[in-house]
């Protein structure tokens, strides 16, 4: 993905506030030497954290007339409008190693005998996986194959089939469990007891 940002000459929270009233986003862009303050149209980049590849790819940052290769790192919003209050990007190159976050895709869910033969329900117990590599190696999501899960078993991340040159880190557990299969639980009937009948006497009979 490409976008368009602009060197920011003012810095400081006053010069922030003015940016963000004339609908731009202050943003700073570093690695691979120094530092350079940068403002990005609001709408455009609000409409592009919406993508999924805006946070999982490289992008292709257009600056003073040049192009370089960078990465989202973070970026922060307000807290209970729809407005984005700073962004922070990455430069990488091909020797670049970087550690993130990466979507998880689901695919055969339903055509698993879990699914289809036992109607179990699939829980995702991750969406998400954190790994280790190159820039130039970096996907853009990881797909997970549920079509072979069954009754009362689990998918773990060393199930996972890996692009080449990328590792999973995992923190504790040495292979957690990436999505399980849920048996469906079984409804009870409860019946409740019939009313006792009436004396007429305004009490009620029943067993002694």
């Amino acid at each position: 993905m490409n976008f368009t940002a602009f060197e920011r000459k003012l810095q400081g929270t006053g010069a922030s506030r003015r940016l963000r009233i004339s609908g731009k986003v202050p943003g700073i862009v570093f690695g691979a030497g120094e530092p350079t303050m940068i403002e990005l149209d609001h709408n455009a980049l609000f409409h592009a954290l919406k993508k999924e590849p805006f946070h999982s790819t490289i992008l292709t940052m257009e600056l003073n007339g040049k192009n370089e290769q960078v990465l989202l790192r973070d970026f922060q919003m307000h807290p209970y409008k729809p407005q984005v209050l700073h962004i922070d990007f990455q430069r990488v190159d091909a020797t670049t190693k970087i550690t993130k976050k990466i979507p998880l895709h689901f695919i055969g869910e339903e055509n698993s005998p879990a699914v289809k033969t036992d109607k179990c329900t699939v829980n995702h117990v991750i969406t998400e996986l954190l790994i280790s590599c190159l820039a130039q190696q970096l996907p853009e999501f990881i797909e997970v194959d549920l079509s072979g899960l069954t009754l009362g078993h689990s998918l773990h991340i060393n199930d996972l089939k890996l692009p080449a040159g990328v590792k999973a880190i995992v923190h504790g557990k040495p292979n957690p469990a990436v999505a399980t299969a849920v048996a469906p639980v079984a409804e009870e009937i409860v019946v409740a007891a019939a009313p006792a009948a009436d004396d007429g006497k305004g009490k009620k009979k029943g067993k002694k």
